[in-house]
C-alpha cells in the first residue's frame, strides 16, 4: 500500500502525536508498505528530507505550539498527487487535514483520521479561553472530522466525546502502541543512572514518585503536590517533575511556597532517549490528570516497571487495575493509602514490576501496526 499521513505537529516537538505517527510511519515501512509523511516546517521553507514532507508555517499563537500555514497550493502537494496514495491518514485536526481533504478528493479515496486530543481540557490555551466555548468547539471538531470514511479513538473515552458531539462516522477503537524494548534497562546504563542520581540529588534508597510529561494546567499536578506534602508528614519520600510546559513557573512558586524544594525535583525537559532512565530512578508513577485519550506515560511506566498511581478516569479503565499494576483515586485520601500499599510492598519489588510490564504486553507497536492495517484494507478496493 502507498500510504499518506498528515500532521500538524511532528520533529522536533515531542508529543503524544509526534510518537504515535512517528511508530506507525516505522512499524508499516517494516512490514512493506510506502508510507510518506506531511507536516508543518518550524523554518520558514518548505522543505523535503527523506520521506517527509515539511510545509512551511508560522506561529499561529492561538495556543502554546500551534502552527499555521499559507501553503496550499504547494509543489509537494502536487507531487503528493502524482505519487498517488491509496490511502490518507490523519491525525490532527486544522491545517493539514484540510491537504488530506483535499488530497482525497482529489484522487478519491478513502480518508482515516485519528482523533488524539479531548479539545474540552485544552481550551484555557486558545486565545486564553476567551474564544472559544465548549459547544463551540464540538461544532468545529464535528465539521472538521464528521465527513472522513473513519476516526480511528485510543480508548472507549474519546470514542464517547465523540459521540456526544453527534459524529455519526465509523469508530474504530485502536490503542497507540508504543516501542516496550525501550524500556529495558541494560547494565551498560548503570554508570549514567548513577550520574542522573547525583546530578538531581536522588540517593538509590529514596523512595521516589515520579511524574513524566507536559507541564500544563489541564494536568492537574497541583493536586499531586498538595498529596505529597501531606503524605510527607507520614513518608519519606521525594518527588521528581520530569518534562516542561507553560505551567511549570506556576508548579515551581507553589513547591518553593510550600517548602518542598527539598522533596520535589523539577528536572526540565529530558532527551527523549533519556526517558527510560528517568523511569528507572522511581518507585512509583503518580498522575492526577483526567485530561487523557489515552495515557502513553502511564503505559511507558508500566513498561518500565513502576506500578501506576493515577486520578480515576475511564481512559485507564483497564489500563490500571487496581492492586495489581497500581491504583486509581478518587480523593485524597485514596491517593495517600495508594502509595503506602504499594511502598510497603517494596520488598515485593520484582512481583510488582513483573505485574507492571506483563500488564502492557497488548500496547506492542506489532500489535497497533497490525490493526491498522486491517482497517486500512476495509476501505481500500485494489
Amino acid at each position: 500500500m502507498k500510504i499518506l499521513l498528515t500532521t500538524d505537529t511532528f520533529s522536533p516537538s515531542i508529543n503524544g502525536v509526534v510518537i504515535s505517527v512517528k511508530n506507525l510511519y516505522k512499524e508499516l515501512t517494516k512490514r512493506g508498505h510506502e508510507v510518506r509523511i506531511l507536516t508543518l516546517s518550524f523554518t520558514g521553507y518548505s522543505y523535503k528530507e527523506g520521506d517527509i514532507y515539511y510545509l512551511r508555517s508560522f506561529d499561529a499563537r492561538i495556543y502554546p505550539g500551534a502552527r499555521g500555514t499559507f501553503s496550499y497550493k504547494n509543489r509537494f502537494i502536487k507531487e503528493i498527487i502524482k505519487w498517488s496514495p491509496d490511502i490518507v491518514h490523519s491525525h490532527t485536526e486544522f491545517c493539514t487535514l484540510i491537504h488530506a481533504k483535499y488530497i482525497k478528493k482529489r484522487l478519491r479515496l478513502p480518508h482515516i483520521h485519528t482523533y488524539h486530543t479531548m479539545y474540552d481540557d485544552y481550551l484555557c490555551y486558545i486565545f486564553k479561553g476567551k474564544l472559544i466555548s465548549k459547544r463551540r468547539a464540538m461544532t468545529i471538531i464535528k465539521k472538521l472530522i464528521g465527513s472522513v470514511d473513519e476516526i480511528i479513538t485510543p480508548t472507549q473515552k474519546a470514542k464517547g466525546s465523540l459521540n456526544a458531539y453527534g459524529i455519526n462516522r465509523p469508530i474504530s477503537i485502536i490503542p497507540t502502541g508504543i516501542d516496550l524494548s525501550r524500556f529495558t534497562i541494560e547494565n551498560q546504563y548503570t554508570e549514567k543512572i548513577k550520574g542522573i542520581r547525583n546530578n538531581i540529588g536522588i540517593k538509590e534508597k529514596d523512595k521516589v514518585l515520579i511524574f513524566l510529561g507536559r507541564l500544563g494546567k489541564e494536568k492537574n499536578i497541583d493536586e499531586i503536590i498538595m498529596n505529597v506534602k501531606e503524605l510527607n508528614q507520614e513518608l519519606d519520600i521525594k518527588m521528581l517533575i520530569v518534562g516542561g510546559g507553560p505551567y511549570m513557573d506556576n508548579l515551581k512558586k507553589m513547591v518553593n511556597e510550600l517548602g518542598l524544594e527539598e522533596r520535589i525535583v523539577f528536572t526540565g525537559m529530558v532527551p527523549p532517549e533519556e526517558v527510560p532512565l528517568y523511569y528507572s530512578l522511581a518507585n512509583i508513577f503518580v498522575t492526577a490528570s483526567t485530561s487523557e485519550t489515552q495515557g502513553l506515560t502511564y503505559i511507558e511506566a508500566l513498561a518500565s516497571g513502576l506500578p501506576v498511581v493515577c486520578r480515576y478516569d475511564e481512559a485507564a479503565e483497564g489500563l490500571v487495575i487496581n492492586g495489581t499494576n497500581g491504583y486509581m483515586y478518587n480523593n485524597k485520601e485514596e491517593f495517600k493509602q495508594s502509595i503506602k500499599s504499594l511502598i510497603s510492598k517494596s520488598g515485593d519489588i520484582q512481583e510488582l514490576r513483573g505485574k507492571a510490564k506483563n500488564s502492557v504486553e497488548r500496547f506492542s507497536l506489532d500489535v497497533f501496526a497490525s490493526e491498522v492495517e486491517k482497517l486500512y484494507l476495509r476501505h481500500i478496493v485494489f
